[in-house]
């Protein structure tokens, strides 16, 4: 059986390679041995992909803010906030939040409001494969994340965001993962290992099967959601 899935808002047709087995309303298991599935993230009504960059944004800011006080701590001199760099602190804090809505509205103003991801699950690992037409507007997200950590002096969250911008996909092998994370109503399944953090999506009719699949095959993972 094949299948053409129209992206609505470009009118372009995506060679679907689905010939096997379907298990759910849009999981394929394929002769290959691997589970396939698109998924339609409506990036105005879904705010997960922004609670992500926000997240960042949140540890960069903890880290600079923790690196002061420890520097203060050290040298002995005691930290008495007044009200002027208190002011100063929330107008940085604020700019960085309407610069990071900003970004995310141009973002997905690009990408018709709709990013569109291709999901391989096997028994091994399961991959968040982005279109080839999208990943040309995705970049800018991993720009302003590796932006964003930099300007706070975090490398950890800088080098996430490089780490956007060199790839296309990303993969989670099972034995690495540690924690596993579902929220059903945002369709949303968070794979974590170490340093490298996953989101798998999956619709309502399919997304128990995703998360029990996972659930099933992490033996080092946390599972809750």
């Amino acid at each position: 059986m094949n299948r053409t899935i129209e992206s609505k808002e470009k009118g372009a047709a995506f060679s679907d390679p689905f010939m096997g087995t379907q298990v759910t309303e849009n999981i394929w298991h394929c002769p290959d041995g691997i589970y396939r599935w698109y998924y339609e993230f409506d990036m105005l009504k879904n705010p997960t992909i922004l609670i992500t960059v926000l997240k960042v944004m949140g540890i960069s800011a903890a880290a600079v803010l923790i690196f002061v006080f420890l520097i203060a701590l050290f040298s002995g001199d005691v930290l008495v906030p007044d009200a002027g760099s208190i002011r100063i602190l929330v107008y940085v804090l604020l700019f960085f939040i309407l610069l990071v809505l900003l970004s995310y509205g141009i973002v997905a103003w690009k990408y018709g409001w709709k990013y569109i991801v291709l999901f391989e699950m096997d028994e091994k690992k399961v991959a968040h494969i982005q279109l080839p037409k999208q990943y040309e507007a995705a970049q800018a997200l991993g720009w302003l994340t590796a932006l964003a950590g930099g300007a706070a002096g975090n490398i950890t969250a800088a080098g996430i965001g490089m780490n956007i911008l060199n790839k296309d996909r990303s993969v989670s092998e099972y034995t690495k993962v540690k924690k596993i994370k579902g929220v059903k109503h945002r369709h949303v399944i968070y794979v974590n290992e170490g340093l490298e953090h996953n989101q798998v999506y999956a619709d309502d009719a399919d997304y128990d099967f995703v998360m029990d699949f996972l659930a099933s095959h992490c033996p080092g993972a946390r599972v809750s959601g």
